[in-house]
């Protein structure tokens, strides 16, 4: 008789977690192939359909902290699969619009269901995970989450060919479904906090002096400012390759690509490292110096292509190693019962960070000056420093 193979309580954990981050990331990439179809279906502007994602993000930003607070005073298992459900049949709902302004208020539920995600699967994680393999979890959870987002849109686009846009997000909304049964089954293993139940429940007052406290709020502009040297890197790396260093398309794309890669790669490399030592700030600020000092070298030296490609590729794999340390360093300062809180406080710097730099990024390019881009991402990185130096 075949007898199906045992896998461990960490295994299985970690497989329903990174399920469920895996379809968040997904999710919010999945709506930019849909625009032009969308354009012609709805005629609506352009202007209109950046409405959907700016609904989307905007509601998981505001959203979030107030979802952690919910999270560590009730637990995070029923809003892990409430979020869950919400997100996925929000997507699915999309394939049945009839109307576009349907589809901004499904963006908008859908936006609601995913700031779940963050509290309640760190919550989950460092309750659950042997404290030992911690680091590897958080690895593990940050990668599966780029996975996504790399993969949502040339799927989606190849979906849209091959099925069209309506069945498209039926299916892939509707794959979430067996993800959610999957949390509901396997639940029993989901352990919110160890101490949440230990801890007397706190109030309101208490924990938001506690968020303001001075370590969290360096943490909250760790994130945040992070975020904002990162948009500057995704969204305008290939112009300041081109225009700058005279780069063709192919190979500024071939740059952000590595970087990419890189960033991937060293998020898996951090996890191990972070199981392997508890100097995680020192970690951090080398490699964030590291990996700027990197980007000022690749914008004033005139390098050949490949190079290029190489130093960034090196870069982002600093960036990516030091990203799990960092995880685990706010995972450490938080007290007993209230990560979810916590990682909902600071995930909405990254959203915030990441809504800030864009425009400002490409004045800089209008006014003819797409040198200073990678100068102001190295100086954000040095502020990155000025924060983590807080963090204790």
């Amino acid at each position: 008789m075949l007898r199906l193979p045992r896998f461990g309580r960490d295994i299985r954990v970690n497989a329903l977690i990174c399920s469920g981050h895996f379809l968040s990331h997904y999710y919010q990439l999945c709506l930019p192939p849909m625009f032009i179809v969308w354009q012609q279906a709805f005629g609506v502007s352009y202007a209109e359909l950046g409405l959907a994602m700016a609904l989307m993000s905007g509601t998981t930003a505001i959203v979030q902290a107030p979802i952690g607070f919910l999270v560590d005073r009730y637990g995070a298992r029923r809003f892990l699969i409430i979020g869950t459900s919400l997100m996925t049949l929000s997507i699915a709902g999309m394939g049945l619009a009839t109307e576009y302004w349907q589809i901004a208020l499904l963006a908008m539920l859908s936006g609601l269901g995913n700031s779940v995600i963050h509290p309640a699967d760190y919550a989950i994680l460092s309750g659950s995970v042997d404290p030992a393999r911690i680091g590897r979890s958080f690895s593990l959870h940050t990668f599966v989450g780029h996975v996504g987002f790399a993969a949502a849109p040339p799927v989606t686009a190849a979906l849209i060919l091959l099925i069209g846009w309506r069945n498209t997000l039926l299916l892939v909304g509707l794959i979430g479904v067996p993800v959610v049964m999957s949390i509901v089954w396997q639940s029993r293993i989901l352990i919110d906090h160890r101490g949440a139940r230990q801890k007397p429940k706190t109030s309101l007052r208490a924990d938001a002096r506690f968020l303001f406290s001075r370590s969290i709020l360096s943490f909250f502009a760790f994130f945040m400012v992070s975020s904002m040297a990162g948009a500057g890197i995704q969204s305008w790396l290939i112009t300041v390759l081109h225009r700058t260093h005279g780069l063709t398309l192919e190979a500024a794309s071939s740059a952000l690509t590595g970087y990419m890669i890189g960033t991937m790669s060293g998020v898996l490399v951090g996890g191990w490292v972070a199981d392997r030592t508890d100097r995680h700030l020192s970690f951090v600020v080398v490699l964030t110096i590291a990996a700027a000092c990197l980007f000022l070298f690749v914008d004033l030296a005139a390098l050949p292509q490949l190079m290029t490609i190489l130093l960034l590729f090196a870069s982002g794999l600093m960036i990516g190693a030091s990203r799990t340390p960092r995880d685990v360093m706010v995972k450490d300062a938080a007290p007993p019962g209230q990560i979810g809180k916590v990682f909902g406080f600071i995930s909405a710097g990254l959203s915030l960070g990441g809504a800030i730099m864009p425009v400002p990024y490409g004045m800089l390019i209008d006014a003819g000056r797409p040198e200073l881009v990678l100068v102001l991402v190295r100086s954000l990185d040095g502020v990155v420093d000025c924060a983590s130096a807080s963090f204790n």
